[in-house]
């Protein structure tokens, strides 16, 4: 009888277990469409909100608005859609009586000549005179601007902005709130904001595209990803910056699955997508050679010099004290940046190579992109956005040296901004990031040196004394952000001597500068580290 009844009891037992793991699988399949809901809620909150953010940019001037004869960036987009809609393609590229290339010549790969091509379509149909040949030139009205500004939304709502919401969603380790939390960041960067919506550019699409081809690597679609960066590429040629660090992950991961099997296999399917996504991009300029030699010119116009005007990379900076413009030919000036660049970039691109994880990755989109923009050849101020984009991937890992970096590369573009009369909106939209970013991410509270990972500095700096870095990381953070709030409002407020016209703008780039190299060389170290820990990943979480 007594082991009749523990029989009898143990099975009362399984079946009200069996029964309360049946009831808690059911409550959580129910508050799991509860859960989705909700996060997605918040994630249509987030892009609504961006949206508004850069619509209320939008509202600002633009780049050379009534300068005339020249005007600006504003007008190079206007005079595209005007010269695509009305020349046959053969002349789009070429200096001809109806096409002046002193004149805001098209100098973008061919997407960006079809992407003008749509925008002139839709033009003509609103207005005929926007797109009118010869007599539109620096045409300016408010249905225009209108029209304008919302061609940049239209296609940041159709590329950048989902590959935004995606990457954030599914390739982020982290908490639903985290996520969004990120999310919302990501979409404020008001470097970007502030040259697409205010200044006037179209850099949401190439980034798009290069962001849609990092979320297909992260999810293992290695082929999809590839025609991504070749779409990005073929819009804008500077994204070599971050040309490397895609053929050494592949390469790397073609390599480690075995060059002799599946790795093989892979490779072809690559090296095919490649060529057949750069054939249909150059496709109606392959019929005759000199065509594609002439875009092949315009897009690479080595004439133009060493960089253009005052730049936040080593060139511009040292140029302070050594004039190599005029030191140097433009030939050597060619061979110098090209040999620096390269021995910039070539560390993190051999360990992405022998190393080719996703984490890795990141790291040497971020290391190639400032290693071109502090050393290679014909830089502008607006390249910086090549390296935040791939920065702005690690805001989960390393969100105090991401937020700061990301603040000093919009702080390096301030007189662009003063020039184009955008104070207000960098004030605010700044002020607003940096708000944000550190209160949702919870930045100062994250920055132990486990979890900035500076713990390969004690290593590098053995024979001092140890010290407390996380610590001086955040004074040094602290003092940052003061001198960029005092050199942007002397920059505003105070006229520079007669002597030293450009006393403020070298301030300002050389500043900027000794950010951008510490930051190249902190995620050169980190790369070179290992992989986060899970104890720093969950402290972040």
């Amino acid at each position: 009888m007594t082991y009749t009844g523990n029989v009898n009891r143990f099975h009362n037992c399984l079946n009200e277990l069996i029964f309360v793991n049946r009831l808690f699988l059911l409550s959580e399949a129910n508050f799991l469409p509860v859960k989705v809901m909700q996060t997605w809620s918040l994630v249509s909150i987030c892009v609504l909100l961006g949206v508004v953010v850069r619509w209320g940019v939008s509202l600002n001037s633009y780049s050379g608005a009534g300068k005339a004869p020249m005007f600006g960036d504003y007008e190079a987009q206007r005079h595209w859609q005007e010269v695509t809609y009305n020349l046959p393609l053969q002349d789009w590229y070429f200096n001809t009586t109806d096409n002046d290339l002193n004149y805001w010549g098209l100098d973008y790969p061919p997407l960006t000549a079809y992407h003008s091509w749509i925008c002139a379509y839709v033009a003509k149909m609103i207005n005929p005179e926007w797109v009118e040949l010869h007599k539109s030139r620096g045409y300016e009205s408010p249905a225009h601007k209108l029209f304008m500004r919302a061609t940049v939304l239209v296609a940041d709502l159709l590329i950048y902005i989902p590959a935004v919401v995606l990457y954030c969603l599914y390739l982020i380790d982290a908490s639903s709130k985290k996520k969004v939390s990120i999310l919302f960041c990501f979409l404020l960067y008001p470097g970007l904001i502030l040259i697409d919506y205010g200044h006037f550019q179209y850099n949401g699409v190439s980034q798009g595209f290069a962001l849609w081809g990092v979320l297909a690597l992260g999810l293992g679609w290695d082929v999809l990803g590839s025609m991504a960066f070749c779409l990005a590429l073929n819009y804008k040629q500077m994204e070599l910056y971050h040309a490397l660090p895609f053929f050494c992950y592949l390469l790397g991961k073609c390599v480690k699955l075995g060059l002799m099997g599946r790795g093989l296999f892979l490779l072809v399917r690559i090296a095919v997508t490649v060529l057949v996504t750069f054939a249909l991009c150059w496709l109606p300029f392959l019929s005759d050679p000199n065509w594609a030699l002439q875009v092949v010119r315009r897009i690479f116009p080595v004439a133009r010099g060493l960089f253009e005007d005052k730049v936040a990379n080593t060139w511009c900076s040292l140029n302070i004290l050594i004039k190599i413009r005029s030191i140097l030919s433009r030939d050597s000036q060619l061979y110098l940046s090209f040999a620096f660049t390269l021995l910039a970039v070539l560390p993190s691109a051999l360990r992405l190579l022998t190393k080719p994880t996703f984490w890795q990755f990141k790291l040497a989109l971020a290391n190639s992109s400032l290693a071109f923009f502090l050393f290679s050849y014909q830089v502008h101020e607006k390249s910086i956005l090549l390296a935040a984009l791939p920065v702005c991937l690690l805001l989960n890992d390393l969100p105090l040296m991401v937020i700061w970096f990301l603040q000093a590369s919009t702080f390096s573009m301030l007189p662009l901004f003063l020039k184009d009369g955008l104070l207000v909106p960098y004030v605010v939209t700044s002020l607003a990031f940096l708000f944000f970013s550190i209160y949702l991410l919870s930045a100062l509270e994250h920055c132990s040196e486990d979890e900035l990972r500076l713990g390969a500095y004690h290593k590098l700096f053995f024979c001092l004394p140890k010290m407390d870095l996380a610590h001086i990381v955040r004074w040094k953070f602290y003092i940052s952000i003061a001198a960029m709030a005092g050199l942007s409002i002397v920059s505003a407020a105070l006229v520079p001597p007669p002597h030293l016209p450009d006393l403020f703008p070298v301030l300002v780039s050389a500043t900027a500068f000794l950010h951008f190299l510490g930051t190249f060389i902190y995620l050169n170290i980190v790369q070179f580290s290992g992989p986060p820990s899970r104890r720093s990943q969950k402290k972040n979480n």
